[in-house]
Parts: structure tokens; sequence; C-alpha cells
């Protein structure tokens, strides 16, 4: 699984979510129906256990980014937002909106276009209209605040641990 999963209440227990998932990249998804998951899963165990395992690092991921939005400049938190979302795509160029990039920081659009303008003045990445290209990848993880260190870090060690 590179990136993503809808219907972790469905694996628990529950009938209904509490949130909308909202894909934000372009991408291949595929679709499994929840009553056919959920006869899977009893044979699959290690399908249930990766799943579980997904939802550990997504709650991690949001307890971090709910402090990091709270905590850290939006310089270092558009850094943190660009990394996460080549690392998820495996890509240095990522489709992303001005829009999309100040309701995922928290902040207005006019702030996402300055901050932006800063990164490419520095030479860490060039951003035309929709598209952020990452130009230079080691200082632009100097730009980020530690937020993004802490998860990769902690995502690394649990992918070695479930080995």
């Amino acid at each position: 699984m590179k990136e993503g999963f809808v219907g972790l209440p469905l694996v628990v227990g529950f009938r209904t979510a509490s949130t909308r998932a909202t894909a934000q990249i372009e991408g291949t998804v595929f679709r499994v129906d929840g009553e056919a998951l959920m006869k899977i899963l009893p044979e699959c165990s290690k399908l249930e256990r990766r799943l579980q395992q997904f939802a550990q690092i997504a709650a991690m991921q949001t307890t971090q980014i709910a402090a990091c939005n709270r905590l850290h400049e939006v310089t270092q938190r558009l850094a943190r937002w660009l990394l996460m979302s080549a690392d998820r795509i495996g890509l240095n160029s990522v489709a992303l909106t001005q829009e999309l990039l100040a309701q995922m920081l928290g902040t207005r659009r006019s702030t996402v276009t300055v901050v932006a303008g800063l990164l490419q003045r520095a030479g860490l990445i060039t951003y035309t209209r929709g598209e952020v290209h990452i130009t230079d990848r080691p200082n632009l993880e100097e730009a980020a605040c530690e937020c993004y260190g802490i998860m990769r870090r902690c995502i690394e060690a649990w992918q070695g641990d479930s080995r």
C-alpha cells in the first residue's frame, strides 16, 4: 500500500465514518465493496494487520500535524507538506494548487503565494500554476520544521518492526 485507505471505521466494526475523504493528488485507486472486504479480512490476517498499521501511522501523523500547525511558521509547514506529498507519490513534482495548500496549512491563499515565493527565491522549489517541483530536497528538508523528520523516522522504525 503506497498511501491511503478509506474504510478504517468499517474494519474496526463501525458502519459509518465521521470524516470525508478527498483525493488531493491524481492517482490510481482500487475500490472494494465494504461487505466484500469484511468477508476477506478474516481470511487474510496480513491485510488486516497492514490496515491496522496504517491506522496507527495515520493517527501519529494527524497528532503531529495538529501540533505542527499550532507551533510552527507557515514556511516550515509548507516545506513539510511538500516533502510529505512528494514522499507519498514518489516524485519531486506535485500537482498542488495554492488554494489546496492554504486549506492544508490552515492559512490564507495569499500567505501561500508569499511563502512559496520565498522557497522559490531560495532555490528550493519551482512553482507554476498548480504544479510544485522540489529542486533542492536536502535544503527543503532543512527549511521544514522537525515534524517532518519525526514522522519519517517513526514510520521507518515501525516499518522495520513489522517485517
